[in-house]
């Protein structure tokens, strides 16, 4: 049997990782039926890794996650006795197509070279604030630790293109914030890593239904500016370090 390559073993690692984290998008109540979706970008090459298009949370394997190009193309692997593309490799695609937000994603990491994971959810709270087109503000030190700032709102897009990436990188290049609300839509999330993009959805649905609930009682009081960098700073580059 052939020895797998750097780059297929580097992409079979990755498949395992985003199909796991899939699992603490329905754990953390950020998604439902087949909607949502968390890709990866494969380290050393413009390939990402992502979930496919309609296919049951519970039925996910790794097997299963489709390998795109940084265009949102689906591609197979090439191996060296196989120029032609006829043999598909330990990474060859399974015959599914990618999720509907591909072109978002790859976009993402197109224009954000610090990107390695994009999340996208539909998660309640979070997607109520998208709904109004309101940001949410930071009023809550978790927010200033985690967010740096308000989560901002991204502009109306619809999904077919690229257009959904356009408004992600436009609302997010230059901002603290790992998360955005696109309006009417719903939050999509980055980080160094999928992981990290994980954990900032579910951090954003938190917030979100926090800061609603304190918004019932009366209007919540704001952070200056202040400290929120200088809690941000300190969570970012000394907490947990």
């Amino acid at each position: 049997m052939r020895a797998r390559t750097p780059l297929e073993a580097e992409i079979a690692r990755l498949r395992e990782e985003v199909c796991a984290l899939h699992a603490e998008l329905t754990r953390y109540g950020l998604v439902v039926w087949t909607a949502g979706n968390v890709s990866g970008r494969v380290p050393g090459a413009d390939l990402m890794v992502i979930k496919p298009s309609g296919v049951s949370y519970q039925d996910l394997a790794p097997e299963l996650m489709v390998v795109t190009d940084l265009q949102g193309v689906p591609v197979d692997s090439l191996s060296e006795n196989s120029p032609t593309g006829k043999d598909r490799g330990e990474w060859g695609n399974p015959g599914l197509s990618p999720s509907s937000d591909v072109a978002a994603h790859a976009y993402v990491y197109r224009h954000l070279p610090g990107v390695g994971g994009v999340v996208h959810t539909h998660s309640t709270y979070a997607t109520a604030w998208a709904a109004r087109g309101e940001p949410i503000p930071c009023v809550l030190t978790m927010m200033g630790d985690e967010f740096g700032g308000e989560i901002p709102v991204g502009p109306f897009a619809l999904i077919g293109d690229d257009s959904i990436g356009r408004g992600i990188v436009e609302t997010l290049r230059g901002s603290n914030s790992p998360a955005v609300l696109m309006q009417n839509h719903g939050p999509f999330t980055i980080g160094p890593t999928p992981r990290d993009a994980v954990k900032a959805a579910a951090m954003c649905e938190e917030v979100a239904r926090t800061v609603h609930i304190a918004r019932q009682l009366g209007e919540p009081l704001p952070i200056a500016p202040e400290h929120i960098a200088s809690l941000h700073a300190r969570y970012q580059n000394v907490y947990g370090r």
